[in-house]
């Protein structure tokens, strides 16, 4: 598993959505790579921090741009 593969699959894995065969190949890439384990520390930060925001404190107009940034994202990609 290359480091984009792994960004890829990060929510999986956090949602323990990978199979055994994927989870140990991103585990093992991540024993190999420092970078993606920070990687994989700041979206924990992220999750834990704005995890805790209810979804009805955003303001439609911000819960739209950013669902339409992440669609955006995910269509160049």
């Amino acid at each position: 598993m290359n480091c984009n593969e792994l960004v890829e699959l990060v929510t999986d894995y956090f949602e323990r959505a990978l199979s055994p065969s994927d989870r140990a190949r991103f585990e093992t890439h991540l024993e190999e790579c420092p970078h993606c384990v920070e990687y994989l520390q700041q979206m924990r930060v992220t999750l834990e921090t704005l995890g805790g925001i209810p979804p009805e404190t955003i303001a439609p107009e911000v819960r739209e741009r950013l669902l339409e940034t992440f669609r955006n994202w995910k269509a160049q990609r």
